[in-house]
């Protein structure tokens, strides 16, 4: 019997320590982003001074998807790209957060093709979609307050028994 488990059975705890576990994930948040296209740069553009996407706690990308606690898709998925990004998807450990970063990963944007994927959400659970071609930065930084009030809201046990977090079949 875990800790968690433990707690839960004394509700008043239990919420306390589900509020200050929720509060600390929310402004530490470790950034995997998956850039395939142009949207990068805009991306980029929330680092810099101006924006200061540190004062939200994600400043630190993070090189494996194993560190990381939520994933930016930034940019166009191919049908080719898909099982690549379904793979890093698998590799972070729950719980885990998805962001779609502008209107290719989103909806595939003006690609009508058969080569790419109509949104990200084909091949991953999304949480936070940002619209746009390419989307501002307040917009990326709106897209992440939307997250850290997701995050903020989840039930300590979610990531146990949550469908998006058992692992995708091929």
């Amino acid at each position: 019997m875990g800790l968690e488990t433990k707690l839960q059975s004394i509700p008043a705890i239990a919420s306390k320590v589900e509020f200050f576990i929720n509060w600390a994930r929310k402004w530490s948040l470790f950034q995997y982003p998956f850039v395939t296209a142009c949207c990068g740069m805009e991306f980029m553009s929330t680092a810099c001074s101006h924006y200061d996407i540190a004062r939200f706690g994600a400043e630190f990308p993070r090189f494996t998807p194993r560190q990381a606690d939520f994933l930016l898709v930034v940019g166009t998925i191919s049908h080719k790209q898909a099982p690549i990004l379904r793979r890093v998807y698998e590799q972070m450990c729950a719980p885990k957060w998805v962001v779609a970063f502008g209107a290719c990963a989103c909806t595939g944007g003006f690609y009508d093709n058969y080569a790419t994927v109509q949104g990200t959400d084909k091949v991953i659970p999304v949480d936070v979609y940002i619209p746009g071609c390419p989307p501002r930065p307040e917009m990326v930084l709106d897209g992440l307050m939307k997250l850290q009030d997701l995050i903020q809201k989840e039930k300590l046990d979610e990531h146990l028994w949550h469908p998006k977090y058992k692992p995708l079949m091929p």
